[in-house]
């Protein structure tokens, strides 16, 4: 009896756990030959935006001259860092990280993100999300670790994004609905967290040191 619940609950396991290895194998494959990794399909304000061929892909880790970490190239991550580095200096106080903890659900809407250096905004704060914001979605059933984009324009009712490895066939730009119920703002997307933005200039941003109970 207990080999036979064992090889029942086996058959249950087996065939997810199946799926997610052939979904990371085969997400490690460039499918598309118009483009080759690394190739640069866009830029946002000056910053290059680059292709990554399968969304699980991975060139190696990208670090600047005096050793700030940028990301795994050409993740999504690695954009959103590499654009607040190149654009504003920014160096995030914890530089590693998935997409998805790029929003930490105990900070307070509108509150110093001190990991990231960042004020936090929660998808129906009452700031509305600015251009330059970055844009943190939650993970996915095949995509555990989240996704992270830079808002490239706002107007009434909708925001672009630009993106970095959003898939082989997929735009590094996409439109989102935005709405603005009760004095609050909501990008209608159902994976979006919250939006992230550089505090203002006379605010301070946290060191690594100061940061307390960062994980590397």
């Amino acid at each position: 009896m207990r080999k036979r619940l064992c090889i029942a609950l086996a058959a249950g396991v087996l065939p997810p756990l199946a799926a997610l290895a052939l979904y990371a194998a085969v997400t490690r494959i460039d499918p598309n030959p118009k483009h080759a990794v690394g190739e640069q399909l866009d830029e946002l304000n000056g910053v290059a935006i680059y292709y990554n061929g399968g969304v699980n892909t991975v060139q190696g880790r990208n670090l600047t001259q005096d050793g700030y970490n940028l990301g795994l190239r050409y993740q999504c991550v690695e954009f959103v860092k590499r654009y607040y580095f190149e654009r504003h200096g920014h160096r995030m106080p914890d530089s590693y990280g998935h997409a998805k903890d790029f929003f930490d659900p105990q900070v307070s809407d509108g509150a110093l993100n001190a990991r990231r250096g960042l004020l936090q905004f929660i998808n129906g704060s009452a700031e509305p999300p600015h251009a330059d914001d970055l844009l943190v979605f939650a993970p996915s059933l095949f995509n555990r670790y989240g996704h992270v984009a830079i808002i490239a324009s706002v107007s009434s009712d909708t925001l672009q994004i630009a993106q970095q490895n959003p898939g082989p066939f997929a735009s590094t730009r996409e439109a989102i609905p935005l709405a603005q119920r009760d004095g609050r703002w909501y990008i209608e997307n159902d994976r979006v967290r919250g939006w992230l933005r550089l505090p203002a200039a006379n605010e301070q941003i946290p060191t690594l040191n100061q940061s307390v109970g960062l994980m590397h």
